[in-house]
Formats: structure tokens, C-alpha cells, sequence
């Protein structure tokens, strides 16, 4: 049985917390890493709902999207409601964790999951975040300290690609120096010019280790001075970013396409309503899970002839669907629960396939949306 810092570092991998927003509250709110976990409860949000059926479940973790303390707060009394529910979950041994921003702009993410809700092929993002800014460190050493050298870089970060460590690129040479007074040199001697068979040895370095690989550089160096080279790399688009865009495997009749969104997602009482012509034709699709009307504008550059989201408000509908030579686009604007809860069973597959038997893993059923009642007009 894992521990929950084995939970919770599987989830930081998927969803790394420094991709979070600076507004954001993302990670552990409450519960101890080194308790054992056997049942986890997904859920959209924690809510007194979602609360009580992860203690009837008997979960150890409950992990939601939205976080139960978004806002700074300077204590969680047990007659505050959000402090009661911090009260429960502690009382019956419930951690919990939030990912949230970190886990909207993930590959997969949020949107990925509502990409494939819907049956979008060729998924791209929406508006692609550049990947993590990497320099190119190349250093030159005596053979023989090569690889000594090689693992105290990767030990302090460098030498990092995807699924793979300790990556370095290296080829042989002749170094030449002549030490000068007040040298102290490891191979050699002050006066004379000294020829030594290095190796040449790159890698690539995260900006944020920087400091830490430059360290461990001149700690295992054996040269007074190395010589090394610290080259910033241009940045490059990545699979990571907010909101989707992707293709139906058939264009459609808008009508069509929001009748299908109805039936693929979530029911709400809110159910899917659309902005637009409903004859018009829909083959490129943008989403994004959430609340996505600041990028109406992106998903209308990126081609969309519909923008699926939630939470969208009356003037960026109009703008949206405005025809503007041609170029309209329809807004599609489901409810902010459903377009997210796509996510919770994409996250109990990546950790059923993690951890197998030993977790027990559930999705809420629990409809969290807040709105209730919906009563459609019937005057013409």
C-alpha cells in the first residue's frame, strides 16, 4: 500500500505545482505524507457533499480541482464553514490535495480530457505555454574525471530530457593552458605550458538549477578554474498550455454538435446552450474546461468555427458571433462543473494504471454545479 507522498508525487509529476497560477492555491491543504492510502475519492470540488462521501467511502485521500481554501485565511474555526470541513477531513483521516491551475494547463489536462469527451482528434493547444526555459552547459575536464563530473551535474539537475537523466553529450580533445603566478593547479606546474586529455561535456540545465549545477561544477571540478560555457536556449512551444482546439471526425450542423455536448457531458441542470447560426457548419473545435471567456479571441485565431466553455458572459458573446467577413465563430457555453468533471475519470485511470490493486480509486457522482433550477421561457 503507497503512502500518500507517493500519491502526491505521482500527481506533482502530472501536474507540476509550479505550473499553478500566482493566485492559485494548489497542493496539500491537510494530512500527513507518511500515512498509508488505500482509497481516494475524486472530485470537482470539496464541498460538505463530496466531504461526507469521502468518509463513508472510507477514502484516505480526496483530491478536487478546485481548492476549498482559493483565498488566505488566518484560521479554520469549526463553526466557519469552510473550517468545518478542514475539521472532518482531519478528524477522519482525509488528506487533501488540489491541482487545479497546474492541472489546466497539463498534457493532459483539463481541457485534454474535455477534448476527448467531445471525440476531437489532432489536439493541440489552445494557447501553448513554451517549455521550461533550459541552458546548454558545456564544460571541459580531464578524461578521467569525466563521468565523475557528469554525475554531480545530473545529481544537481542538469542532464534532465522527459523520462530520461544523467543525458550528456561528450567528445575528446586537447586542453592547453600555462598556469601563471599564484596558481595552485592541479595538473602541472606555474611557467609551463601543460597539454592535457580533456573531454568536452554538454548538457542541458534548467534555468531555475542554474546556481545549484554552476555549484556542484566547481565543488567536483578538479581544476582551479574550469573552463565552462553557460548558454541560454531559445524558448520552444510545448504540448503544455490553456484550453484546446481540435477536429470532429465530421463537420456538423451547430445544432448537432451542441446536442452532442449535451448527451457527452455531465447533465446539469444548466445544461449546453449555444451562441450562433444553427445551421452553420462545425468541423474545428476549441475548448477549454473552466471558465475560458478571455480566449474567445484565440480559439477565433486558431480557426475554430465553434469555442466550447463555460461561465461566458453577454458582451464576448456577441463579439464572438458577430460575422466578421465571414470569420464568425459560435460559442458554445456549457456548465463550469461539467466541462471540468471530464477530468476526474482521466486522472482515476492515470492512477489505477500507477498503482494498480493496492489504491482503490473512485469518481464523485456528486453534480456539484451550484444552480439548480432552470425554467426555460414560454412567452414568444
Amino acid at each position: 500500500m503507497p503512502d500518500l507522498a507517493e500519491l502526491i508525487d505521482a500527481m506533482d509529476a502530472w501536474f507540476d505545482p509550479r505550473w499553478a497560477e500566482s493566485w492559485d492555491a494548489v497542493g496539500l491543504v491537510c494530512g500527513d505524507r507518511a500515512e498509508p492510502v488505500d482509497r481516494v475519492l475524486l472530485a470537482v470540488d470539496a464541498v460538505p457533499a463530496t466531504v461526507a462521501e469521502a468518509d463513508e467511502f472510507g477514502a484516505q485521500l480526496l483530491i478536487t480541482h478546485h481548492p476549498l481554501l482559493l483565498t488566505p485565511v488566518h484560521g479554520i474555526p469549526a463553526d466557519d464553514p469552510k473550517g468545518a470541513l478542514v475539521h472532518r477531513l482531519v478528524r477522519s483521516g482525509i488528506a487533501h490535495l488540489v491541482a487545479h491551475t497546474n492541472a489546466d494547463v497539463a498534457d493532459p489536462g483539463v481541457s485534454d480530457a474535455l477534448a476527448d469527451r467531445l471525440g476531437l482528434r489532432d489536439v493541440r493547444p489552445l494557447q501553448p505555454q513554451p517549455e521550461t526555459p533550459l541552458d546548454k552547459l558545456v564544460v571541459f575536464v580531464p578524461t578521467a574525471e569525466a563521468q565523475r563530473l557528469i554525475d554531480a551535474l545530473a545529481a544537481a539537475g542538469a542532464g534532465a530530457l522527459g523520462n530520461y537523466d544523467r543525458c550528456a553529450w561528450t567528445t575528446q580533445g586537447t586542453g592547453t593552458f600555462r598556469p601563471l603566478g599564484g596558481a595552485t593547479p592541479a595538473v602541472g606546474e606555474v611557467g609551463r605550458v601543460e597539454q592535457v586529455d580533456e573531454t568536452r561535456v554538454e548538457m542541458v540545465v534548467p534555468a531555475a538549477r542554474r546556481a545549484a549545477v554552476i555549484a556542484a561544477l566547481r565543488a567536483t571540478h578538479p581544476y582551479e578554474e574550469p573552463a565552462f560555457d553557460l548558454l541560454a536556449q531559445s524558448p520552444l512551444p510545448s504540448r503544455r498550455g490553456t484550453g484546446r482546439v481540435g477536429e470532429l471526425a465530421a463537420a456538423v450542423p451547430l445544432r448537432e454538435f451542441v446536442r452532442h455536448a449535451a448527451e457527452a457531458l455531465p447533465s446539469t441542470v444548466w445544461g449546453v446552450r449555444a451562441a450562433g447560426d444553427p445551421d452553420r457548419t462545425v468541423r474545428t473545435v476549441a475548448v477549454c474546461g473552466g471558465s475560458g471567456g478571455s480566449l474567445a479571441e484565440a480559439a477565433r485565431a486558431a480557426g475554430a468555427d465553434a469555442y466550447l466553455t463555460a461561465d461566458l458572459k453577454h458582451h464576448s458573446a456577441v463579439e464572438a458571433v458577430t460575422e466578421r467577413g465571414g470569420h464568425g465563430m459560435a460559442l458554445v457555453d456549457a456548465a463550469h462543473w461539467a466541462t471540468e468533471a471530464p477530468w476526474l475519470d482521466a486522472v482515476a485511470a492515470r492512477l489505477g494504471q500507477r498503482f494498480g490493486t493496492t489504491v482503490e480509486v473512485r469518481v464523485s457522482r456528486q453534480v456539484t454545479d451550484p444552480w439548480t433550477m432552470h425554467s426555460p421561457a414560454t412567452k414568444e
